[in-house]
């Protein structure tokens, strides 16, 4: 995958995050929280899947761009970002705790499980309502492959059954959610890429597992 380099300009760091969704979960807490991340030369850059997090780190990192990083993945993707960190020089055998020390934090199941949980049930179901989804979320709960899951797991999986959907209904949740309760890690990334929390991100050269 191309990096869009020229989009980044004058980046002074870089959020990376899977797709469209992440990115405006991301960009609506910012907001929320009274900051302004173009103006402090944050990018929020999608990577169009996590398996191209390796290449990222590399143009981007030490090895590349030398930008501070930081970012969200799934807990299903910790691999990934692990041999990411690896092969850009990072770090080598990292532990969720370290990754963390570097700014990647760890989504379980991903974003959109971690808000729906936040919002509750009863809430999403207010959103889709509110929107005009409500109707075809009860059809699609009639569908045969949607008999006996958890309505958690409906509706993680109807919000993401049309393009632009996820990213709306990530935006919605970030906005409505009491700051107290957003989800661990989108508060912590926002964290690790604040004026004085983030540094450029140097080599590890301990020894692995330590």
């Amino acid at each position: 995958m191309r990096i869009p380099i020229d989009a980044l300009g004058d980046a002074r760091a870089v959020l990376l995050v899977e797709g469209a969704s992440d990115q405006a979960a991301v960009q609506a807490l910012a907001l929320r929280r009274g900051r302004d991340l173009a103006a402090e030369g944050v990018r929020v850059l999608p990577m169009g899947g996590i398996t191209n997090i390796g290449h990222h780190l590399v143009l981007l990192g030490p090895q590349g761009r030398g930008l501070p990083l930081a970012g969200l993945y799934d807990v299903a993707e910790e691999g990934f970002v692990q041999r990411g960190l690896d092969r850009a020089g990072i770090a080598t055998a990292a532990s969720t705790a370290r990754i963390a020390e570097l700014g990647f934090h760890v989504c379980v199941r991903d974003l959109e499980d971690e808000l729906i949980r936040a919002v509750g049930t009863d809430g999403v179901q207010e959103f889709l309502d509110a929107v005009g989804d409500l109707r075809s979320f009860r059809l699609f709960q009639r569908q045969p492959a949607q008999q006996g899951r958890e309505l958690t797991a409906q509706l993680h999986r109807f919000v993401g059954t049309r393009s632009g959907r996820k990213e709306a209904y990530a935006r919605l949740m970030v906005q409505a959610l009491d700051l107290d309760r957003m989800p661990r890690p989108l508060d912590a990334v926002l964290d690790s890429v604040s004026a004085h929390h983030m540094g450029s991100i140097e080599p590890d050269n301990r020894p692995p597992g330590r």
